[in-house]
């Protein structure tokens, strides 16, 4: 083993660390890794930067841009909305229904905002029906996978593999290449889910309410200031009330209004109202010091807290959030997004106190109180997905055809072979903003720029795999343990391990890291690499055992309060299912 060798592994148990960790974000990992392999010489400058420049990295840019388009156009949402009408009739008819139409949309554009359009309907469906949310939000970030894996496009996955596939010589996968096996997963996983799937996940208590659902009644009150009290006449961020108490203080209320200007500018008065969050045990201690008493105690409902001015609302933190790894007060949450944070579901976990200082992850939960003149723009924030059901956003209707048939050129172009993919997504982005489908603005915001250093930056590492000789070397201790039992043993170990790794690291690091050692396997055996490459490709985009697998796993954790043992327990026989299924037909479909 080479001094080289030794330097890569080093770089690859780092990053398998950070990624699985992320202590650091996965797009700042990537880059790390990049900087590493430039300083030690492994790669030079434009090998390092080449993955910006790679066909992968360019078009999983341009399909983002072409996802939010037909977002914009509402085409998704309505298919949404008439899937959500089927539920009034009957359950297993609506949900098979949803999930098939999530599966076939998220074939050709990216999984994750149609699951994002998908969970403000199915929770309305919950609320409307008397149903468990969890029953239905999991098995649409399920379907989302199965389709993913049917279509060149479905996710970027399958388009990274055909370009590490193509920079060694072989040819790029084909619009439909995965469909034979994409579609046998595809009703494997129904049927799964259809029959097994969706009684093995927990029901959770059905909460009509927001209030109820976060269980703020037990730290929600409302204390009136005393005349003799000292905070009378201070500024309320300076008064002995927020010193002594340290509460979190929602709104003011004043001769029965609120008042609306921001909380740092207000000065208290005797009589005023004040709507806090904290433990109500120990604000009870200090009543007496500070002036304060409590009004005639009663169960807050999503109603007190409504009116013409203000809005409640539930918001998950999107997957590529600036948000992330940051915490409501270095944030300056409440400043910043002009809304008020009063409970967070972390984790796996619900805090209605003292949660300032955690540090948020995408998926986590948010249950804000934001006013009415603030919420659009909130809602079209990119740090949040808005899930409770309060409106639609508006949408450009009369570009769904034009719309549809753009998408329907890269498709069909790509597939005859017209154009390359690269070349067809951004002719296609290229139309989708001329006619007006999407604003350059848009689109521009639409990107998905944490992906895109992901995969700039992760490229590099498969570089210095195939140059230094790690693949081969990896490759061919892998012959060794297990050539013996035969290719279909190959297939299963690589297949085995993708999903593994998957399952606690970026999908994309993943398939970076495990193609040349695919594509190295195949050539010592002097076999076709398809059939190797492909277990890397469809194991990679089919994680279902943990909710930080995948995207759109981590989106519905939170809103749906799953515990990570749900995903362990409705996943895992859907992944040794997928691995057996893998195991005997990738051959049949792509021969050694």
């Amino acid at each position: 083993m080479t001094t080289e060798m030794v330097i890569v592994f080093g770089v690859i148990i780092i990053a398998v660390f950070l990624f699985a960790t992320e202590k650091i974000p996965v797009d700042l990992t990537a880059i790390i890794v990049m900087g590493i392999l430039l300083l030690s010489g492994i790669i030079n400058p434009e090998e390092g930067i080449s993955g910006f420049s790679n066909t992968a990295t360019i078009t999983v840019g341009a399909m983002f841009i072409v996802s939010a388009a037909l977002q914009k156009t509402g085409a998704v949402s309505y298919l949404g909305v008439i899937s959500s009408k089927i539920f009034k009739h009957n359950f297993w008819v609506g949900l098979v229904g949803t999930m098939i139409v999530v599966g076939i949309v998220s074939a050709f554009i990216n999984n994750t905002p149609v699951v994002a359009i998908f969970i403000p309907i199915l929770l309305s469906v919950a609320t409307d029906n008397k149903l468990s949310p969890s029953k239905l939000l999991m098995p649409i970030s399920f379907a989302s996978m199965f389709g993913g894996v049917c279509t060149l496009i479905g996710t970027s996955t399958n388009i990274l593999v055909s370009s590490i596939a193509v920079q060694h010589g072989l040819p790029a996968f084909t619009m439909f290449e995965f469909s034979s096996l994409g579609l046998l997963f595809f009703f494997a996983g129904m049927i799964y889910m259809t029959f097994a799937g969706v009684k093995l996940i927990p029901k959770r208590e059905f909460e009509g309410e927001l209030i109820q659902k976060y269980q703020m009644n037990d730290y929600l009150t409302d204390i009136v200031l005393l005349p003799d009290a000292k905070s009378v006449g201070t500024k309320l961020t300076e008064s002995p009330l927020i010193k002594e108490l340290e509460i979190d203080i929602l709104e003011v209320i004043r001769n029965k209004h609120r008042l609306l200007r921001p909380l740092s500018e207000i000065y208290l008065e005797a009589d005023d109202t004040l709507r806090v969050i904290c433990d109500i045990k120990k604000i009870q201690k200090l009543k007496d010091r500070v002036g304060i008493t409590f009004k005639a105690r009663h169960n807050l409902h999503d109603s007190d807290f409504k009116s013409d001015e203000l809005i409640l609302a539930e918001v998950i933190i999107s997957p590529n959030s600036d948000l992330i790894g940051k915490t409501i007060k270095s944030s300056r949450f409440r400043s910043i997004f002009r809304a008020n944070a009063m409970a967070v579901r972390h984790r796996g976990q619900l805090f209605n106190v003292g949660f300032s200082n955690t540090y948020l992850n995408a998926g986590d939960a948010l249950l804000i109180e934001v006013r009415k003149e603030d919420y659009d723009e909130l809602r079209n924030n990119r740090n949040f997905v808005i899930v409770s059901d309060i409106d639609f956003p508006k949408y450009r209707k009369s570009k769904i055809v034009p719309a549809l048939l753009i998408i329907l050129g890269i498709i069909l172009t790509a597939t005859l072979g017209i154009l390359p993919i690269m070349v067809s997504a951004i002719i296609g982005c290229i139309l989708l903003i001329v006619t007006r489908c999407i604003t350059l603005e848009e689109a521009y915001k639409s990107i998905e720029w944490n992906v895109i250093f992901l995969l700039g930056g992760i490229l590099s590492l498969g570089i210095a795999l195939e140059k230094t000789g790690a693949a081969l070397l990896l490759s061919n201790k892998m012959i060794e343990i297990f050539g013996g039992l035969g290719p279909y043993a190959i297939i299963a170990v690589f297949f085995l391990l993708t999903s593994l790794l998957t399952s606690v690291m970026s999908n994309n690091a993943t398939a970076v890291l495990l193609a040349p050692i695919a594509i190295a396997a195949s050539s010592s055996l002097g076999m076709s690499p398809k059939p190797f490459l492909m277990a890397v490709t469809f194991a990679a985009s089919a994680s279902f055992m943990t909710p930080v697998g995948y995207q759109t796993n981590t989106m519905i954790y939170g809103v749906g309060q799953y515990k990570f043992s749900d995903f362990l327990k409705v996943g895992t026989p859907l992944n040794l299912i997928f691995w057996i299924l893998a195991t005997i037909f990738i051959p049949v479909f792509f021969p050694f």
